[in-house]
C-alpha cells in the first residue's frame, strides 16, 4: 500500500488536508466519501529514497506494540473513544513507523472499518494472534481486557525469548574471541618463529611442525577458507529455508545434547502460554491451534501441532492426539487431559506455561554455569598449547646449550 496525500472539502465548504494508506487512489476517494468530504485532489506521496534501503526503513519493535496495547487498554477502560485514543497514541508514539501505521489504522476506522479489519492491513506489525484476539474482543465487547492479557503476554514472551538470547551470547562471543585469537596467532606470530627456526639446521619437533605447517595453509588459503564459509552459509540458509530442510534441522536441534532439551522447553512454554491466552479470551480452539502452531518456531513442534488440530477436528480430545506425536512430555499430555476432563484447560496450559519457563531458567543457568568453565578450558588449552609448541625448539636448544 502506498501513501497518498488529499485535499478535500466539507459540506460547508471548508477545505481539509491529510494523508492516507491506501491500495489505490479511488480507495482513498471512496473512504474520503464515506467520512462526509468531497474530494478536490489526491495524489501519491513521494518516496524517500532512503526508506527504501532496509537499513534506513524504520521497523517497529515488538517493546513498542506491547506499550501500544497496554496504554490503548488503560485508555479504552477509561471510557475514551477508539479515535481519541489512536490520535493520542500516534501523537506521542516516537518511532516515525509505528507513529505512521497508528494514523493508518486511525484513518481506517474513520473510514467505516473495524478495529480487527485496520490491523490486518499491517501483518509486519501485527502477527495473527493479535488480529484474532482483538477480534475475540470486539465481538464480545471486552477490548480493554483483551489488549491488556495481550501486552501481558508478549511480555512473558519476550522475557522467554531474552532468556534463551542470553544464554547464546555468551559461547558465541567466547567462541568468536577464540577464533579471532587463534587465527591472529596462526597468521601473524607464528611466520616470525618460522623464520627464526628456519636457520637453526635441525629438525623441529612434530607439534612445532605442524603448527608452522597449519599456518602456512592458513595464510596461503585464506581468502579460499573464507569464501567457503561465505557459500557454506549461504547454502545453509537457503537449504533451511526450504520444507524439508527446516523440518530436518528442526529435528536435529531438538536433539542436540545439552541445547535440544532447552529448545524443547522453550517450545513447550510458547505453545501453552499462547493457547491459554487465546482460549481465555474466547478464540476457538481450532482457530488458537492454528495460529499457534504458526508462531512456534520449530517446524517439529508446528507438524505435531497441526496434526493435532486434524484430530481434534475428527472428534478426538486434544491429550490424545498429542501423546501420539512424541513431541510432548508425558506430564504435559496428562496435565492436558485433566484440564479437558475438567473443563479449565485454560488455566491447566496455563500452569504448565509457568512451570515450563521456570524450567527454562534453570537449564539456561545451569547451560550458563557449564559452557563458561568449559569455553575458558578450550581457549587456554588450544592458546597454551600454541605457545608451548612455539617455544619447544627454544627449550631444546637451551637444554644442548646447558650440557
Amino acid at each position: 500500500m502506498a501513501i497518498y496525500v488529499w485535499e478535500a472539502e466539507t459540506r460547508t465548504g471548508e477545505v481539509r488536508k491529510g494523508e492516507l494508506e491506501a491500495v489505490n487512489e479511488s480507495a482513498v476517494r471512496g473512504q474520503l466519501r464515506r467520512q462526509g468530504l468531497k474530494p478536490v485532489r489526491v495524489k501519491a506521496k513521494p518516496k524517500d529514497i532512503l526508506e527504501s534501503i532496509p537499513v534506513f526503513k524504520g521497523k517497529v519493535k515488538e517493546k513498542s506494540v506491547v506499550i501500544f496495547a497496554r496504554q490503548f487498554s488503560t485508555m479504552i477502560s477509561a471510557g475514551l473513544p477508539l479515535i481519541q485514543c489512536l490520535e493520542i497514541l500516534s501523537a506521542q508514539e516516537a518511532n516515525k513507523a509505528f507513529k505512521k501505521v497508528i494514523k493508518s489504522i486511525k484513518d481506517d476506522i474513520e473510514g467505516g472499518a473495524t478495529l480487527t479489519d485496520a490491523l490486518k492491513r499491517h501483518p509486519k506489525v501485527f502477527d495473527e494472534l493479535f488480529i484474532n484476539m482483538v477480534a475475540a474482543g470486539e465481538a464480545g465487547g471486552i477490548l480493554d481486557t483483551i489488549l491488556n492479557r495481550l501486552a501481558a503476554y508478549m511480555e512473558k514472551m519476550m522475557k522467554l525469548k531474552s532468556r534463551v538470547k542470553g544464554a547464546m551470547v555468551y559461547p558465541a562471543a567466547v567462541l568468536l574471541i577464540s577464533v579471532g585469537v587463534i587465527a591472529m596467532l596462526l597468521i601473524k606470530v607464528v611466520p616470525v618463529f618460522q623464520q627464526l627456526f628456519s636457520g637453526m639446521g635441525r629438525e623441529l619437533p612434530i607439534a612445532t611442525q605442524l603448527l608452522i605447517d597449519l599456518s602456512s595453509m592458513l595464510s596461503n588459503s585464506l581468502i579460499y577458507i573464507v569464501a567457503s564459509i561465505v557459500i557454506g552459509v549461504v547454502v545453509f540458509i537457503r537449504y533451511y529455508r526450504t520444507e524439508a530442510g527446516r523440518a530436518t534441522i528442526d529435528r536435529l536441534i531438538l536433539r542436540a545434547p545439552v541445547f535440544g532439551p532447552l529448545m524443547r522447553k522453550v517450545a513447550i512454554a510458547k505453545f501453552t502460554r499462547t493457547l491459554s491466552t487465546m482460549m481465555n479470551s474466547g478464540v476457538p480452539i481450532l482457530d488458537g491451534l492454528e495460529i499457534v502452531s504458526k508462531t512456534a518456531g520449530n517446524k517439529v513442534v508446528e507438524k505435531a501441532l497441526m496434526e493435532t488440530r486434524k484430530n481434534i477436528r475428527e472428534g478426538k480430545t486434544i491429550a490424545e492426539p498429542l501423546q501420539e506425536t512424541k513431541v510432548f512430555p508425558p506430564m504435559v499430555v496428562q496435565m492436558i487431559a485433566v484440564g479437558e476432563a475438567t473443563g479449565a484447560l485454560d488455566s491447566m496450559l496455563s500452569k504448565i506455561a509457568d512451570f515450563y519457563e521456570d524450567e527454562v531458567d534453570a537449564a539456561v543457568s545451569a547451560m550458563t554455569s557449564l559452557l563458561e568453565p568449559l569455553m575458558m578450558i578450550f581457549l587456554g588449552g588450544v592458546v597454551g598449547g600454541m605457545i608451548v609448541a612455539m617455544y619447544l625448539p627454544i627449550f631444546q636448544i637451551g637444554s644442548l646449550v646447558g650440557n
